[in-house]
């Protein structure tokens, strides 16, 4: 049974490269033992699993149905052997982190150094950036992400969304107004944000009767990044559009007041993602379960607003 077990792993792996030469190179074993093993597992089965020749290799309608077949049952029995191997181990070692700066700081760290002080063995490497870093090039345990995810080599995990508020300080509403419509924005200072990914301006978002609205805003001061906005904001600069969580206490204490709240944009996607390979690793499954008790997840169905 072991060795129909590899001849299977492995015609998977010819499978999804079309390639003996790459399959046998990526399984650390040698081109003719894969090939032997594949014949041996056709013979098995009484049937034709590719069709070969000297410039392509292609699957056969029955080597098609085999894959469909055996792809999830060998993916399951591996991830069976992972979950069991890792199972009630201790988390340790390093597990690099990358996340958005702001969520990073305001509610990351405090996550991260609970789980410093309860799990003795285990080192976190935080990397804070807005940029899209590549989780598996560039080495990643985890990446905690925020809007849209396209991503098929890695598990995405839902956690709860962010919503979003539309803020201005108390002293430039006296002195401008408080706006009373989307429209009305274009008679305002509002702060903006460029993008780095794709060098654009950041649009503003709202909903109006069930509709979402993209919305270009003018003003005369662009950062490249969100953190900055509270501060320019607080300052009486102009109007801001954040994620909650980046004012909640300006906004407890009043140092900042909620505007265009009948046009509260869509939530934001929060989404923690990580390579298939270290999904059963410990040190990801306690950050995995800290995210979701202190943040929550998509199954909670509205943003996140308590504080930690």
């Amino acid at each position: 049974m072991d060795a129909d077990l590899n001849a299977i792993r492995q015609f998977i792996k010819v499978a999804d490269n079309r390639s003996f030469t790459l399959a046998a190179a990526q399984l650390g074993i040698t081109q003719s033992g894969i090939s032997r093993a594949v014949s041996r597992l056709e013979t098995q089965l009484g049937v034709k699993l590719l069709h070969r020749n000297t410039r392509s290799l292609s699957l056969t309608a029955d080597g098609e149905l085999f894959l469909t077949r055996v792809r999830p049952l060998i993916t399951g029995l591996s991830d069976a052997q992972h979950e069991m191997q890792h199972h009630g181990t201790a988390p340790k070692g390093t597990l690099k982190i990358s996340a958005p700066s702001a969520f990073g700081r305001l509610i990351l760290i405090p996550i991260v150094s609970d789980l410093l002080t309860t799990h003795p063995q285990l080192n976190i490497e935080l990397v804070l950036t807005d940029r899209t870093v590549d989780i598996i090039e560039e080495g990643f345990d985890a990446v905690i992400r925020s809007g849209p995810v396209a991503d098929a080599r890695v598990i995405a995990k839902k956690l709860a969304p962010a919503s979003w508020v539309t803020v201005a300080s108390a002293k430039y509403l006296a002195r401008r107004g408080v706006p009373q419509s989307i429209e009305a924005l274009s008679q305002h200072n509002c702060l903006r944000v460029r993008l780095s990914s794709t060098g654009q301006m950041n649009p503003w978002q709202f909903t109006e009767n069930g509709k979402r609205i993209s919305l270009e805003v003018g003003g005369n001061l662009v950062l490249d990044h969100g953190d900055p906005l509270v501060d320019a904001a607080n300052a009486g600069t102009g109007i801001a559009q954040l994620l909650t969580f980046f004012v909640r206490p300006y906004l407890a204490d009043g140092r900042l007041q909620e505007v265009l709240c009948q046009y509260a944009p869509p939530p934001q996607p929060i989404t923690l993602l990580y390579p298939p390979s270290r999904q059963y690793s410990a040190k990801l499954t306690v950050l995995r379960e800290a995210l979701v008790s202190h943040w929550g997840d998509h199954t909670t169905g509205t943003p996140f607003t308590a504080s930690l």
